[in-house]
């Protein structure tokens, strides 16, 4: 049977509001389990309309309509006042997506920061984002979150390094086609990537004649019961605009005899992990560099588990 690795990212305040609980009710439905990576400091996402100065940036949000796929909310929240912190507003509503058992990851204290100023962090700037989100998680949870993945694919060796220190028992950071142990200056680290395959619906739809009406069809076609699949949905927006379209989606992968499962599933099911190095490279719908698993370079096709 085919399984598809289902990352759910949980970016803002409304995407926990209101994406989370709808996402919950839906999956339930299916009887399917899930990875959710929340976001749980402030939501200042408002501040990426920065961005709309560079053109690439500009035609993203001009594609997808953005205004009305993710709400005037979000694309204005924290831009003249600081923005809420999620953790704080809404920590019943993550207890309640691992009460129903669903893995619940830490994806960012703050999202906007991370995604903005990565290229410039140092590994103090990058192990106190980290404290902080890890924090605030078990906190909410009582006990620390046991996966992580980064905003927007932004990951750096340095990043790998600082969560090498934390009880991660995989991180998903980067784009690419099998799990993996990163290697870092030539040493492989010890918690495995597992890395998101499939394009999102922001990168696929408006581009090479994708649309809402042929999305789901599309995306289907991506997936192979013969390597590995791993799709993000965000909570923002299959989780609120796209709710149906999601839930015609799943249907479809049931109709097909396939089946949609927590990330560390996939992990747990791996006979051979291979090692390789993460580099940045563009690709096809989203504006700047994105970490993915390199093709070749050092570890790369050593399939022995360090």
């Amino acid at each position: 049977m085919m399984e598809i690795g289902l990352r759910v990212d949980v970016d803002t305040l409304r995407g926990t509001r209101y994406g989370v609980p709808a996402l919950g009710a839906l999956l339930a439905k299916y009887d399917i389990r899930a990875s959710f990576f929340f976001s749980v400091g402030p939501d200042n996402m408002g501040r990426h309309l920065w961005r709309l100065l560079r053109p690439r940036f500009l035609w993203k949000m001009m594609r997808t309509r953005a205004a009305s796929l993710y709400g005037w909310d979000i694309l204005l929240r924290g831009t003249a006042w600081p923005g809420p912190v999620i953790g704080q507003k809404l920590p019943h509503l993550i207890t309640a997506s691992a009460h129903a058992g669903h893995e619940v990851g830490l994806h960012a204290w703050d999202h906007h920061a991370w995604q903005s100023k990565i290229d410039t962090m140092t590994a103090k700037d990058i192990s106190h984002a980290l404290h902080r989100g890890v924090h605030a998680l078990t906190r909410i949870l009582g006990k620390p979150p046991t996966c992580s993945a980064v905003p927007g694919w932004k990951c750096r060796d340095q990043v790998l390094i600082e969560k090498g220190k934390f009880p991660f028992a995989y991180n998903s950071d980067c784009r690419g086609r099998s799990i993996f142990y990163p290697v870092v200056a030539g040493k492989t680290l010890s918690q495995p990537q597992i890395p998101v395959t499939l394009p999102t619906y922001d990168e696929a739809v408006g581009q090479g004649g994708i649309n809402e009406h042929n999305f789901n069809d599309y995306m289907l076609s991506l997936m192979s019961d013969t390597r590995l699949n791993v799709l993000t949905i965000h909570a923002e927006v299959e989780g609120i605009a796209c709710l149906e379209l999601f839930d015609r989606f799943l249907n479809s992968v049931r109709s097909m005899g396939a089946r949609l499962v927590p990330l560390g599933q996939l992990l747990n099911g791996a006979s051979e992990i291979e090692t390789a190095v993460i580099e940045p490279r563009e690709i096809p719908g989203r504006e700047g560099w994105v970490a993915c698993q390199a093709g070749d370079g050092s570890g790369s096709g050593d399939r022995t588990a360090p």
